[in-house]
């Protein structure tokens, strides 16, 4: 099998989008949602084999300090994995395979990171990959509304419930007004763990741009009785897997439930429009009370030298810490501000 880049603006996305396996991570739009934010570079590939066409792979190559690298998908970019759309019966392994292949020789990379919602752990582990994972867990959509509402726990039901009650109503957002009510909010629920969020408003409102127009992207305000905006949440979906990428509230109105009924509306929506799998966008001990399945897609990474596969472990726990020191600030400035006022 080989993997050969093909042309990223001429490319029958038409023919890619029909593929059974395909995920809205897949598509141009996110591709170029990515692109946008990272600085990276979209690589469309075709695998064939004996010149059989049997698929196709997603990914973009970004610079690290000096490094060349593959992501598909890469620490970062808000993006649980990409990997391959392929004919039934065609090997995933042989297929990354063919990926490392091209990665070393065709794009001069000195690493590379490949997650695939369809990968097995030995997929990966058979060619010398480490093997990582993205973790979440999964709602099965196929089931009815009525089994799913009640393979929640109780308490969650009667959330639910209540912010009915309460008269809280949900929105589909289409407006550019949205992006600043999500991240305010979202400023506020990292602020509570003394921390900031992991990426800024500028993300937010390039992802609206980029999928909202195809109809791929669920956006959701919850309003109280008053009419007031009190949570958001962010949804993509597409073919089989629709994905929680985001919700935020403010504290002073999260007595009236937002965040459950917006996760109920946006699983019936996804449910409604033939989405199999509601993925809840990574851990989380809190999503287990609406009844989901913990769920783990292998994550495979590699480098050329041991030297590179060391930079990319420092370069994660440099970022987490630079995470844990800007939130610190953020609640001593906080904190300095109160004391000043009294």
């Amino acid at each position: 099998m080989k993997c050969t880049p093909i042309d990223f603006k001429t490319a029958d996305w038409q023919a890619l989008d029909a593929f059974a396996d395909r995920t809205v991570f897949q598509t141009r739009e996110w591709l170029n949602f990515i692109a946008e934010t990272q600085n990276a570079t979209p690589i469309v590939a075709e695998l064939r084999e004996s010149g059989r066409l049997l698929g196709y792979f997603s990914g973009l190559t970004i610079s690290r300090f000096g490094v060349k690298i593959l992501g598909s998908s890469f620490p970062g970019w808000t993006t649980p994995y990409m990997g391959f759309n392929l004919l039934p019966g065609v090997s995933r392994a042989a297929a990354l395979a063919a990926v490392e292949k091209m990665a070393w020789e065709t794009l001069k990379c000195l690493h590379m990171e490949v997650s695939d919602p369809c990968f097995s752990i030995s997929d990966g582990e058979e060619l010398g990959f480490a093997c990582e994972f993205y973790t979440s867990y999964r709602t099965d959509l196929t089931k009815s509304e009525d089994e799913l509402f009640n393979a929640m726990e109780s308490a969650c039901r009667r959330c639910i419930r209540k912010a009915e009650k309460s008269g809280v109503v949900m929105e589909e957002a289409h407006d550019p007004a949205f992006a600043g009510e999500y991240y305010k909010q979202l400023k506020e629920v990292f602020a509570k763990q003394k921390l900031v969020p992991t990426y800024d408003r500028q993300r937010v409102e390039a992802l609206i741009k980029h999928l909202e127009p195809t109809g791929r992207l669920l956006l959701l305000r919850a309003r109280d009785a008053e009419g007031n905006c009190i949570a958001t949440g962010i949804f993509p979906g597409f073919n089989k897997i629709a994905e929680f990428w985001g919700n935020a509230s403010y504290q002073s109105s999260q007595i009236l439930r937002p965040n459950e009924a917006i996760h109920w509306y946006a699983m019936r929506y996804w449910k409604n429009r033939g989405v199999e799998i509601y993925d809840w966008g990574g851990e989380g001990k809190y999503k287990e009370k609406y009844g989901c399945v913990l769920h783990r897609v292998p994550w495979f990474t590699k480098s050329r030298s041991a030297l590179v596969s060391n930079l990319r472990q420092q370069a994660k726990k440099m970022y987490e810490r630079k995470q844990r020191l800007q939130g610190w600030l953020r609640s001593a400035r906080a904190a300095k501000v109160d004391h000043s006022s009294s």
